[in-house]
């Protein structure tokens, strides 16, 4: 993420803009529903001359800054990450004296799931989201060790009720495709190997192409959008490497509402750009 000068946004301007978005993520959080367009074109009376696209604009800005910090950003405004310096200390300041953004973040990434008893239409299927262009000579958000940092994100990718009920959508979503393709006997077989031979295969579901082909099918599953940033193991690097043919990750996300899921086949690597969050240390 590139940090920026501040340019002509003055800071009771970006304090207002970072006050409604907080505002915004802690309505989605709770599930009550927001007319973004409307509250941008409200806020933007507010300014100083500014249009709603410019609110909009920052709100994607602001995205990015919550993205660095752990944070899942507010539907559909997508990260921009060329952002101004000013704009990462107020969302900084701003978080750590909002604890509802706290608490609705925090059971949001805890809350149980099922998998959803919807209709599996084309509206299920997404392209890939477009990259939003990482900038060179990128800068951290408020630096390494950072008070308001959270690892919420990691929180979600533990939250093994969301994960499975994921897997379980993506096993029915599976075998209905085969089947409406006219390959039942393909339907049949296949597999939630997660739950039937153990998680260490370095994928989750079992499935085909309709010539008979596998399909090696890890499962990433988040109540987020789907600019939502995931989590990888090494394992799951290696199959994706090992047998990138027929290896793909079914990115799932906004599940707890309507579920979307975009493809992406092959190497893991070939695909996201990859972050090293963690480390397993043993002593001696």
């Amino acid at each position: 993420m590139t940090v920026v000068g501040d340019r002509d946004w003055s800071r009771s301007e970006v304090e207002l803009c970072v006050a409604e978005y907080l505002q915004l993520l802690t309505l989605q959080l709770n599930g009550q529903r927001i007319n973004k367009r409307e509250r941008a074109t409200r806020l933007a009376e507010k300014l100083n001359n500014r249009s709603r696209t410019s609110v909009e604009f920052k709100h994607c800005n602001i995205s990015a800054v919550m993205s660095e910090l752990g944070y899942p950003p507010v539907a559909g405004y997508k990260p921009r990450p060329h952002i101004q310096r000013i704009l990462v200390d107020v969302v900084e300041e701003q978080l750590r004296t909002n604890p509802a953004v706290e608490e609705a973040v925090s059971a949001a990434v805890q809350r149980p799931a099922v998998a959803p008893d919807i209709s599996f239409d084309r509206d299920v299927w997404v392209p890939v989201p477009e990259p939003a262009g990482q900038p060179k000579n990128t800068a951290p958000v408020g630096g390494r060790f950072n008070p308001v940092r959270r690892d919420y994100l990691a929180q979600e990718a533990r939250n093994r009720s969301l994960g499975l009920a994921g897997e379980l959508f993506v096993t029915e979503l599976e075998s209905r495709r085969l089947h409406a393709a006219g390959r039942r006997d393909l339907s049949r077989r296949v597999d939630h190997v997660a739950q039937t031979q153990g998680d260490g295969l370095g994928y989750d579901v079992l499935s085909f192409e309709v010539d008979g082909t596998e399909k090696l099918i890890e499962v990433k599953t988040t109540s987020f959008d789907k600019f939502t940033p995931f989590y990888v193991t090494s394992n799951e690097l290696a199959r994706s490497e090992s047998d990138a043919p027929k290896f793909h990750v079914y990115r799932v996300f906004e599940f707890r509402d309507h579920p979307k899921v975009f493809d992406l086949p092959g190497a893991i690597r070939e695909n996201c750009l990859l972050d090293p969050a963690t480390y397993l240390a043993r002593v001696g």
